[in-house]
């Protein structure tokens, strides 16, 4: 696994999948190894993935100081994973919590940005958030599932603020477009992915500056694309539209029957939306 060194000296690890021109992929999580992106649902077919484990997940080292796991810290890695692939600008890709992470990088380093890929992300950065009837909602359009009933309680916990981990872990279903075999497994796959000390470290407070942000990226020149799944309890295609609002040549993609992991959901559609905005860029 090839390795590079962060300008705090932390060793950090990166995975490739398949030839062509790099894409730069950031994982969510927050703070999940990257495993779970496997390799986007065949989007190495079409281009080099360069998938990072952030800091003290996956094959990356643990830093000597937890206070740098805050998204805003983390923007120095992505910028050194740049500088140690030799690129002048970058492809850029980002999952769910790390949609911050990329936003933040986009903001200091506009100029490295050549495009900028948002997947059911969020926006924090940007002070957008998922309200919470915007989930009841989305939880709502799964009425007709078999599992739905069963999620009564969790429900009622979650809406209510007494949810446990079990709760949680009831509600995951929502997190697929199809709650089959295949969900099962990519579950399976994360149980031990993720660093629970650094995962409420990320949005730590100063964290984000959403003023600046925006102001910052009022002015970005890269085109945006920003998929959300239909069905995602967060974001919403609505909370999607808020943040293309902000960024200038920004479009939206909802894809159909999709949830959080559009790639899992229906890999054709989503290779066909991402390889046909990455292809738009170069031409």
């Amino acid at each position: 696994m090839p390795t590079f060194t962060a300008p705090d000296r932390t060793e950090l690890a990166f995975h490739v999948f398949g030839d062509g021109e790099p894409l730069l992929c950031l994982p969510g999580g927050p703070m999940c190894a990257s495993t779970y992106l496997g390799d986007l649902g065949g989007l190495s077919r079409h281009r080099r993935l360069v998938v990072l484990d952030l800091r003290g997940t996956g094959g990356s080292a643990l830093p000597a100081d937890p206070a740098s796991y805050r998204c805003d810290r983390q923007v120095e890695d992505v910028e050194a994973l740049r500088l140690h692939l030799g690129l002048e600008r970058i492809d850029l890709l980002a999952h769910s919590a790390s949609g911050d992470l990329a936003l933040l990088y986009a903001a200091r380093y506009p100029e490295r940005i050549r495009s900028l890929v948002l997947v059911t992300a969020r926006a924090r950065a940007l002070g957008v958030d998922f309200p919470v009837e915007g989930r009841k909602e989305a939880v709502e359009l799964r009425a007709g599932e078999p599992w739905f009933e069963s999620t009564r309680g969790a429900r009622e916990a979650v809406w209510g603020g007494t949810a446990t981990e079990a709760d949680w872990d009831a509600m995951i279903p929502f997190s697929y477009g199809r709650w089959d075999a295949a969900a099962r497994q990519h579950v399976a796959s994360c149980a031990d992915a993720y660093n629970d000390e650094a995962a409420p470290l990320f949005a730590a407070e100063g964290a984000f500056d959403p003023e600046s942000a925006r102001a910052a990226l009022a002015e970005l020149a890269a085109p945006v694309l920003f998929v959300a799944g239909d069905v995602d309890t967060g974001p919403r295609p609505e909370a999607a539209r808020e943040v293309a609002a902000l960024l200038p040549g920004c479009e939206v993609v909802v894809q159909a029957g999709t949830a959080h992991y559009p790639w899992l959901d229906d890999a054709e559609a989503f290779n066909r939306t991402v390889r046909t905005f990455l292809d738009r860029v170069r031409a």
